[in-house]
């Protein structure tokens, strides 16, 4: 049985630095985001009832996210309903995983993991940060949202300090070495504290 790490944090934290630092370390990493899009794909599980009750979203046989998006500006109720039908879907494709991987420990990347208090069905939870200004510089400078989309995106997410509060690793991602360290550290204190526990 591996043991299962959840790892979290808002928006431009390093996230995906972290998880692939796990990586690098022997960990198997699973991503929610990567399992949307394997759902949302031609022939994944997601398309027919999406199909069902979204037929406007299927473009090529796939999930269009661009349809999606454009249906939840016109109307944000539609996010509900999506999330219906996509989350039961995820929380399948992540035990599935869990049950086919035998590495001693499995890195479940979750960006709304406290939102949909998915730390239950975790051993451990860690979540990484950095500084409120440090977060703002990295998600505008990526170029691809404008502040205001920023903002939209932190209003919708748990703030930092609650999750920092809630997790039971913190690491922070100011510099991918420290960030190492941590990793590193997490895995330490999980093998000789946790694992057999």
């Amino acid at each position: 049985m591996t043991f299962r790490l959840g790892l979290t944090g808002s928006i431009g934290m390093g996230k995906s630095t972290t998880a692939r630092l796990f990586a690098a370390e022997g960990c198997a990493v699973w991503d929610a985001d990567a399992a949307v899009h394997r759902l949302y794909a031609a022939g994944g599980a997601a398309v027919e009832p999406m199909r069902a009750v979204f037929p406007d979203a299927i473009m090529d046989g796939a999930v269009s996210r661009d349809a999606l998006k454009r249906m939840i500006g016109e109307d944000p109720s539609v996010l509900t309903l999506i999330e219906r039908i996509v989350h039961p879907l995820v929380a399948a494709d992540r035990m599935a995983f869990s049950a086919e991987t035998e590495t001693e420990i499995t890195v479940f990347d979750i960006p709304l993991l406290f939102e949909k208090e998915t730390e239950t069905q975790l051993d451990a939870v860690v979540c990484v940060t950095v500084p409120a200004e440090v977060q703002r510089a990295r998600v505008l400078g990526r170029g691809t949202m404008t502040e205001a989309q920023f903002d939209a995106i932190i209003a919708k997410q748990m703030p930092d300090a609650e999750k920092r509060a809630r997790a039971d690793y913190v690491i922070v991602t100011d510099t991918v070495e420290h960030a190492r360290a941590q990793v590193q550290s997490v895995l330490r204190d999980i093998r000789e504290n946790r694992l057999n526990a």
